[in-house]
């Protein structure tokens, strides 16, 4: 039920972004490549500093990690968004969107770490 709940609202935050960032994401997918960044930047805090600590539960990890974390992020998105490029021979798309995101989202995961064992 936890990763249901948390599931549910890390869409729903994922729709708002998608909606919030539609006109920007005419030609490249910003909004999902912001959605991922942040669900990065959570799951970094929370596995990072919160759970090395034992600050987090069994429980709100299942919540919070699984499920928000899991609800908000989205690979599928991402990775059907590359073929497209590949599909579309938009190669330097493919390139920048996937290197971007792999760059950003690994440093956002390691900021939120860094963070999170500063608290």
């Amino acid at each position: 039920m936890l990763v249901f709940v948390g599931g549910g609202l890390g869409s729903v935050l994922r729709y708002g972004i998608s909606k919030g960032l539609h006109h920007f994401s005419l030609t490249f997918p910003w909004a999902t490549l912001c959605a991922n960044a942040l669900g990065c930047f959570i799951i970094g805090v929370l596995m990072g500093g919160f759970a090395e600590n034992e600050m987090l539960t069994p429980q709100q990890k299942l919540l919070l990690v699984s499920g928000f974390c899991g609800g908000l992020t989205t690979f599928s998105t991402f990775t059907f968004e590359n073929y497209s490029f590949i599909k579309g021979g938009q190669l330097l798309h493919f390139f920048g969107y996937s290197l971007l995101s792999f760059g950003l989202c690994l440093g956002f995961v390691l900021l939120g770490h860094v963070l999170a064992k500063s608290v």
